[in-house]
């Protein structure tokens, strides 16, 4: 008889799920499945290993309990789960499974134990002298045989006899293989022979040294017993950590397995809940590999009646039901959207699916379900899927009958899920309050179910057309509605045009849905590109302030130095903690006006005149001509009523030149430094320096101090009737 997972299609499934697990063992998972899922979360971001393949030790505990003897491999195994735990101790867990990691103590005993086994389960010959000692003159015995065989393989006399030029390992033993008539040129002993007639001959030569190989190995088998006997001994103390560690790593196998399994597949977990309501939003049965429909439906009241065509997709329906109950039951992740889904808390799940009739049982299709409904209503808080459920007898009597049937289910606290192709039954139910009509969609054309469904109608057979197509000739087809009846037949096309017009409305809704998940996506994107925005205005308002605030500071500084050389140190430092870029003023589409104040780069001035794409400009007592695509409005500084002015006059005395023949080194510099701060402070761009060239050392710092100042833009030799190498020109 298949089991609950066969017959909701889940076996493939769950055997994928498996896998996961470090040793076989059943699904099912004890306790309190809330507390399991918070555990599981608190693994959710923390990188740890997945525990080793492990077999189950309770047999060793069993032999240990007698005071019998373990071999070394069932030692091993339970060395495996206390590695993995010690392994544990040093993974930064959190929450709860910090908590749970932290109560584990392993006794000192099993760490000793721990050091005898290499990673691939050998005992380890450091362990012991004696065992170090065997395995050297093992090493030395064996590498006396391979000689040995490596002079009779390289013998003349041997070497006719050789059908190759192998060693041959046969019965634990080096061996030749070798023809017929060997005796005359080699003694041994024949251990076998091969399937082409040829003998395995072992050499007399190495007899003994075979002889002293299993002396040496006997004698390490009797200390692996001494050893094994110990801790056979010693671990009966331990009889009760055995039982607890093994029963732990169970629990951390149950959630790691899960865990694991979500990730590879990007499944979600759904936890049941008291009320025994399931609310599907977007659940994808596995067993559904191509093109996959996700399931959408409210099964809130006691009862859902599935109508529709047959192969129309009511069967998936109440098989996925039931998985979502069974694998939220068992707390195995699932495709689903969980923050929308709702799955109620069953006692257990019942699905009658298969035909019942067996010959050899001597039990009818309609008698088999009769036995299962017989076995359902002693049950109580079941969820309940009955597949066709007027399987095998007469439509209208059985629907009286399951009628009362499924009121009796739902007296006693189930929930139960029906599908049925015959409307009879549905009819009869369609007016309880507590029975969902739900019709399954069929599409006619493709001749597929589309696995899609609608509430609250009762779904169309399709049988005539169904018969029709598949080749019942239309005349028999037609009779056939003859004898149905017109008032039936009216009642199908009434059917059909409900179920038309629901899955219109349920089409446009989808539509609706999506246009407003597009629009609620679009305004949340607007809203993080609008907190992007003002969060780095207000970055770039911070590293302004702080440039400024530093710039102001120097600024300061300057008007309280004692000295003129201090005074332009400190508006030096000023302007190198300004930004390098300027800061422009947006003047897109601004119409300028004979009378307005504008600003010329670093200048600002009057405009005179406007003609055409040029204006007339006063700047600095000057008249020129400027496009208007080269002027910004002047800024307007509204007043306030308290402020602090800083006020650095400009030098009475600035020009554009600076002439620095016959000037000292550290003079010429420091009249140079002078020379470009009152530059600066005047708005000038451009000035001219006259150095000489002279022996080089004045026109070599000149360029050096001008290559390291912060305001100069770039700067060049002058023209050759302007001085050449001897002069530059420099733009601040």
């Amino acid at each position: 008889m298949k089991n609950i997972e066969e017959k909701l299609d889940l076996k493939e499934f769950i055997d994928n799920f498996k896998n996961f697990f470090a040793r076989d063992k059943d699904i099912k998972f004890e306790g309190d499945v809330e507390r399991h899922l918070q555990f599981i979360e608190s693994l959710e971001e923390i990188e740890f290993k997945e525990p080793p393949q492990v077999d189950q030790i309770w047999r060793s505990v069993s032999v240990v309990k007698k005071f019998g003897v373990l071999h070394l491999d069932q030692i091993f195994e339970i060395v495996k789960i206390i590695r993995y735990f010690l392994y544990l101790k040093r993974v930064k867990f959190v929450g709860i499974s910090l908590q749970w990691i932290e109560k584990i103590e392993i006794p000192d005993y099993f760490r000793d134990i721990n050091s005898y086994f290499a990673e691939d389960g050998k005992f380890k010959d450091e362990v012991d002298e004696r065992l170090q000692s065997i395995s050297l003159g093992i090493d030395e015995v064996k590498s006396s045989i391979r000689t040995a065989l490596y002079e009779l393989l390289h013998s003349r006399r041997v070497e006719e006899y050789l059908v190759d030029k192998q060693i041959h390992y046969l019965n634990e033993s080096e061996a030749l293989l070798m023809r017929g008539g060997f005796t005359s040129a080699v003694k041994g002993s024949v251990v076998g022979r091969s399937a082409s007639g040829f003998f395995y001959v072992v050499p007399d030569r190495i007899s003994d040294s075979l002889k002293r190989v299993r002396a040496y190995e006997q004698e390490r088998e009797s200390i692996y017993l001494q050893y094994r006997k110990d801790i056979s001994k010693k671990l009966h103390s331990f009889i009760h950590f055995l039982k607890f560690i093994d029963r732990e790593f169970d629990r951390f196998d149950h959630y790691q397995a899960r865990l694991n399994f979500a990730r590879s597949k990007d499944l979600q977990f759904t936890l049941p809940q008291k009320s025994s309501d399931i609310v599907v939003k977007d659940f994808y049965h596995p067993a559904i590999k191509h093109s996959p429909k996700p399931l959408n439906i409210d099964f809130s009241k006691p009862a859902l009646m599935v109508t529709g065509v047959n192969a129309g997709g009511k069967t998936m329906l109440l098989k996925s039901l039931l998985s979502i109950a069974y694998l939220s039951k068992m707390l195995i992740p699932m495709k689903i959207d969980n923050h929308h889904s709702r799955v109620g808390r069953f006692k257990g799940i019942e699905a009658v699916i298969d035909d019942p009739q067996n010959v050899n049982f001597d039990i009818s299709t309609f008698a088999g379900r009769m036995v299962s409904f017989s076995e359902i209503l002693h049950k109580d808080r079941y969820l309940i899927g009955v597949d066709e459920v007027e399987l095998g007898t007469d439509s209208d009597e059985a629907s009286a009958l399951f009628k009362v049937l499924i009121e009796k289910i739902i007296s006693k606290g189930s929930k139960i899920v029906i599908t049925t192709h015959h409307k009879r039954l549905a009819s009869l139910m369609g007016t309880d309050p507590n029975v969902e009509l739900v019709a399954a969609l069929y599409d006619e054309e493709k001749r597929e179910p589309t696995y899609r469904f609608l509430q609250g109608i009762v779904g169309k057979s399709y049988a005539f057309e169904t018969a029709e197509r598949y080749g019942i000739p239309k005349s028999f087809v037609d009779e056939a509605r003859s004898v149905y009846g017109d008032d039936r037949e009216k009642l199908n096309e009434l059917i059909e045009k409900s179920a038309n017009l629901e899955q219109e409305l349920m089409e446009k809704s989808e539509k609706l849905s999506q246009k407003i998940a597009e629009v609620e996506a679009e305004q949340l994107r607007l809203r993080e590109a609008r907190d992007s925005f003002y969060r780095g205005v207000e970055e770039k308002r911070d590293e302004l302030q702080n440039i400024y605030s530093g710039a102001i500071t120097e600024a300061k500084s300057s008007i309280w130095a004692k000295t003129v050389p201090d005074t332009h140190r400190h508006m030096t430092e000023a302007h190198k903690k300004l930004p390098k870029q300027r800061v422009e003023e947006d003047k897109r589409d601004y119409k300028f006006q004979t009378g307005d104040r504008v600003k010329y780069k670093s200048s600002e001035g009057v405009i005179l005149q406007i003609k055409g794409k040029k204006a007339r400009v006063e700047v600095n007592g000057m008249r020129v001509e400027l496009k208007l695509a080269d002027l910004l409005p002047a800024l307007k500084i509204p007043k306030q009523t308290q402020s602090v002015k800083v006020k650095v006059e400009k030098p009475d005395k600035a020009s554009l030149r600076l002439d620095l023949h016959g000037k000292r080194r550290e003079e010429a510099l420091e009249e140079l430094d002078i020379f470009l701060s009152n530059a600066l402070l005047q708005g000038w761009d451009e000035v001219f320096i006259t150095h000489g060239i002279g022996g080089g050392v004045l026109a070599k710092a000149v360029n050096q101090f001008l290559r390291e100042y912060p305001r100069v833009e770039w700067f060049g030799d002058a023209p050759p009737n302007m001085g050449g190498q001897g002069a530059k020109i420099v733009k601040l």
